[in-house]
């Protein structure tokens, strides 16, 4: 098991911004996709975007337009950036590093033993 950590969580108004930060230590050199996923309260969990090995992004249709998902490789760090937050992306966030993008499979076998706590992220009307 390999722990990564999540950040950059927090309380904003709508219309607000914040960007969340997950580092993932070996994901770059293992080639491993990365996924951030939320869970708001009572709600079953919800995939919001991935970023593949060569930089391809996808973004569920709720947060298109206004998330951005990036990486750093030489920090193994993935980023996501939401603007024009609204209170239905009040949520629990979580990055999940994995092998699957597009239908193709990526990486090691190490992409499946990370575990983080999440970060908070609360937007307010």
């Amino acid at each position: 098991q390999v722990q990564l950590v999540e950040s950059g969580g927090g309380s904003v108004q709508a219309g607000g911004s914040l960007r969340l930060s997950c580092t993932a230590p070996g994901f770059t050199s293992h080639s491993c996709v990365m996924d951030w996923y939320r869970q708001a309260a009572g709600k079953q969990r919800e995939w919001v975007s991935s970023i593949s090995v060569d930089g391809s992004t996808t973004y569920a249709d709720s947060v298109k337009g206004r998330f951005a998902i990036s990486k750093d490789k030489y920090k193994d760090t993935v980023y996501l950036q939401m603007n024009s937050l609204k209170p239905e992306d009040t949520a629990m966030y979580s990055c999940n590093p994995q092998q699957s993008y597009a239908g193709r499979w990526y990486g090691t076998a190490l992409c499946s033993k990370y575990w983080g706590q999440g970060t908070q992220v609360t937007v307010s009307s």
